[in-house]
């Protein structure tokens, strides 16, 4: 190819921008993580395990701009916590465009009245507040951008709605509302809110309800890393308030 030809190639769709993804070291979060780089974004790799998350930065540090690693455990974390955070990132990169959520907890299936109360506040807590919470402190730097994207990964709710499936069921539904509110609020901002509704997927989480070697349904989660970078860039205004169930 000629250095005209190059020259003149589209840029990458998310080239010179900065996202947030949480639950990085694994499953979606990763597989997305590794799109996002390739499709030339700056990643703010955010995960509770530091020795996972250095392997995925070591993966994205070859396929685009080197990422920037936030060790953060999302029970425990503190509002104060997501503030510094977000102080963090203006500081280093001096924006924010996206953040992508698709960190979650998931015990195992549990019939309610046996479910310890400490264990169902904690799954709330890990797949709802706290998403909220840090989407709050990275709300401000968001709206400094021209265009930037707030995205959640929501569960299938009719199949987390179904018998034992506790507080992770509950705080999905919970997040299905928080995208419909959101966008409710920030329709006229530079902030689109949408949800990601991926298919089954081989992950940990859903292998404590399924046993793996039965699931044919479940298909690797970067089969849905480009939808998830899809509605990080421009091209997710065609989903700006909408939950996407994406054909991988």
């Amino acid at each position: 190819m000629s250095s005209s030809a190059a020259s003149s190639a589209p840029a990458p769709v998310l080239a010179g921008r900065v996202v947030l993804v949480t639950g990085a070291a694994g499953g979606l979060g990763a597989a997305a993580s590794a799109a996002c780089a390739q499709s030339g974004a700056t990643v703010v790799l955010l995960g509770r395990k530091p020795a996972k998350l250095n392997r995925v930065y070591d993966a994205l540090a070859k396929l685009g701009p080197e990422p920037l690693l936030y060790p953060l455990d999302l029970e425990g974390a503190q509002p104060d916590d997501y503030a510094e955070m977000a102080a963090r990132i203006e500081a280093e990169l001096g924006r924010l465009d996206g953040v992508l959520h698709c960190a979650a907890d998931f015990a195992g299936l549990t019939p309610l009245m046996q479910t310890d109360p400490a264990a169902f506040a904690r799954a709330v807590h890990v797949n709802l507040t706290a998403p909220w919470w840090l989407s709050q402190a990275c709300l401000p730097l968001l709206a400094r951008a021209e265009d930037a994207a707030l995205v959640f990964a929501v569960d299938d709710p009719q199949r987390v709605g179904q018998a034992y499936w506790g507080g992770y069921g509950a705080a999905q539904h919970g997040l299905a509302a928080l995208v419909g509110m959101l966008h409710a609020e920030l329709g006229n901002s530079p902030v689109r809110v949408s949800g990601l509704r991926p298919g089954p997927m081989r992950t940990p989480l859903r292998a404590r309800a399924y046993v793996e070697e039965s699931d044919r349904a479940a298909r690797e989660p970067a089969a849905y890393a480009a939808a998830a970078v899809t509605l990080l860039s421009p091209a997710g205004a065609a989903h700006r308030g909408r939950i996407w169930t994406p054909t991988p």
